[in-house]
């Protein structure tokens, strides 16, 4: 069992800045991945960004340029530094942990972005 813990979510301006984290506990096998995913309202879940054990990333095209995720693999954390919030960008994001035996959730924060 993995246990994912998000935390900084919360309203923001357009423009402004949050970080997201999400920390991973319980049995971890290595290599994997973490990842985040957004769930605007009313829409489907979708990809925002994923990182590898290894340090590897990648990103969604609405994530390029104004997102960064990052890990310290030492405390199986993910991060997500979301730079100039879009209204677009408001809905419940979701921390992912998974490899080739294992795959979790976590209960997801919400991020809402203010025009």
């Amino acid at each position: 069992q993995v246990q994912l813990v998000e935390s900084g979510g919360g309203l923001v301006q357009t423009g402004g800045s949050l970080r997201l984290s999400c920390a991973a506990s319980g049995t971890i096998f290595s290599p994997n991945n973490m990842a985040w995913y957004h769930q605007a309202p009313g829409k489907q879940r979708e990809l925002v960004a994923s990182i590898h054990s290894a340090g590897s990333t990648s990103y969604a095209d609405s994530a390029k340029g104004r997102f960064i995720i990052s890990r310290d693999s030492g405390k199986n954390t993910a991060n997500l530094q979301m730079n100039d919030l879009k209204p677009e960008d408001t809905g419940v994001y979701f921390c992912s942990f998974y490899n080739w035996q294992q795959n979790y959730w976590g209960q997801g924060t919400q991020v809402t972005v203010s025009s």
